[in-house]
């Protein structure tokens, strides 16, 4: 590793180590409920490096939003919590989290891919895409966020009717794995989903307006019993450290 990069490494991992300071020697267990979606490919990245720099212990676990919304209605003891924007706004409203223990974390985009070697159609506009949509012979899609905004661009395109018959609603699996196994022909998820997944080539984000960015939020639970921890996970996801992985990762910033 050449001298510049050593610095570069050295002065990250003193900043990471900054950020937590104080936290180590008093180490808690904190307990994550999140989303999936892309959230298992991203936090398993990030946990244990805040696991190193804090000394914390994190066990999270990826569940779907009714699981945690009745989770939390039951009284689990969780001390953060990883969602969409309006489902923390809700829970910001209803008292379970303070009004200042939220914050927007991360951002993903909704994308297209093809089968690894299989020519890209052109999505550059809507019509385009609308296009590309109509001449492929399977279009796969998923129940979480990015297929429920697709739905809504199949309707805006005017096409319920024609995709009806060719359309995948892939369960279980990223939507990349049915794209590379050749049960679809196009697939369309979140990129941070679509990313990790082999064989398959990546197209591009939905063209201009039809694009939507899924906004992610975290929260400290306002009954946490481990809030000074939780908030140092926040703190550390939005740290330099935390921001080179999440962009990694095809996400932005919060």
């Amino acid at each position: 590793m050449c001298r510049w990069r050593k610095v570069i490494v050295w002065a990250a991992a003193g900043c990471l180590s900054a950020l937590i300071t104080g936290t180590a020697a008093l180490a808690a267990e904190i307990t994550v409920a999140s989303v999936a979606g892309p959230m298992p490919e991203v936090m398993g990245a990030l946990v244990p490096m805040f696991e190193q720099a804090s000394g914390h212990k994190v066990t999270i676990k990826f569940q779907g939003v009714p699981q945690i919304m009745n989770d939390l209605k039951e009284g689990a003891d969780i001390d953060f919590l990883i969602a969409g924007e309006d489902v923390i706004g809700d829970l910001v409203k209803d008292g379970r989290i303070a009004a200042d223990g939220s914050a927007t974390v991360m951002r993903s985009r909704v994308a297209v891919a093809v089968r690894a070697g299989a020519p890209k159609p052109d999505i550059s506009s809507a019509d385009a895409f609308k296009a590309a949509l109509m001449a492929a012979k399977s279009v796969a899609y998923s129940r979480g966020a990015s297929g429920q905004h697709f739905a809504t661009v199949i309707a805006r395109l005017g096409l319920i009717d024609t995709l009806k018959p060719k359309t995948i609603i892939v369960q279980g699996k990223p939507v990349g794995e049915a794209v590379a196994a050749g049960e679809a022909e196009i697939g369309v998820q979140q990129l941070a989903e679509l990313l990790p997944v082999p064989g398959i080539d990546l197209v591009g984000p939905l063209p201009g307006d039809l694009q939507k960015i899924i906004v992610y939020g975290a929260a400290v639970l306002a009954k946490a019993k481990e809030p000074a921890a939780a908030a140092a996970l926040m703190k550390f996801l939005s740290s330099d450290a935390a921001v080179l992985v999440i962009k990694q990762k095809g996400m932005a910033p919060g």
